[in-house]
């Protein structure tokens, strides 16, 4: 089996990459089991749209700069508002992550992993939210989140943030490509981050690299398992 480049995994390249007609761009070996995915809950009345599919280092970092310096809202498992300004250290680090990876350790680097909302449930002009209240038993996309408990292992696809388990919270929008998200995991290590991170300038770096093999257990390992 062809050994997977650091680049690939720390978000550094999109050589393995192909962009979608919507304009996101995914794994190239992911788009036809995504698009029969999406083929199969069209049949049944669920219009599957792409919210955000591959993200690079660069923008991961931007969005972690935004988020560590108050520019992006920050928010709590319930749903609260952050004064991030108030937090130092791990804690500031921790509150961050709930929600955000740390650029070089998105699974959005791969191409493997897709947010998703079924744009047959809301008006043309919503703006999904990506919040879980949109997933849950009142929300405009809970017979999405049914139907993927039910179907995605058919197509090879699972949710690896459907339950919290002390590390990122739960994203119900989120769903994974199980073949490669999987080898894609096994080949990755804290070495191969740290490297990235060293030679990639990003927001408290120091404080990062000094908390980096927590990091690396609680928000990169720590997924629910493939089986729904």
């Amino acid at each position: 089996m062809t050994a997977i480049s650091s680049d690939i995994l720390t978000g550094l390249s999109e050589r393995h990459l192909l962009t979608r007609p919507d304009g996101f761009m995914l794994h190239k070996d992911v788009e036809t089991p995504f698009n029969t995915l999406c083929l199969a809950a069209e049949a049944d009345g669920i219009c599957i749209k792409v919210v955000s599919a591959f993200r690079s280092y660069q923008r991961q970092a931007a969005i972690w700069q935004a988020k560590l310096t108050g520019q992006r809202p920050v928010y709590t498992r319930s749903g609260e508002l952050v004064d991030i300004n108030c937090l130092t250290g791990w804690r500031k680090l921790e509150a961050v992550l709930l929600y955000s990876a740390l650029p070089g350790a998105s699974r959005h680097h791969w191409g493997t992993e897709l947010d998703i909302y079924d744009a047959g449930a809301v008006a043309a002009d919503y703006k999904p939210q990506l919040n879980p209240a949109e997933y849950a038993p009142n929300g405009p996309f809970f017979r999405l989140q049914q139907w993927l408990s039910i179907h995605a292992a058919e197509f090879d696809f699972f949710q690896p943030y459907r339950q919290f388990q002390g590390g990122v919270a739960v994203e119900p929008w989120h769903i994974s490509y199980q073949p490669l998200a999987s080898r894609y995991l096994a080949a990755f290590n804290t070495d191969t981050l740290k490297q990235c991170i060293a030679q990639h300038p990003l927001a408290e770096q120091q404080l990062v690299l000094a908390h980096l093999d927590s990091i690396f257990q609680q928000y990169v390992k720590n997924i629910c398992s493939t089986e729904p």
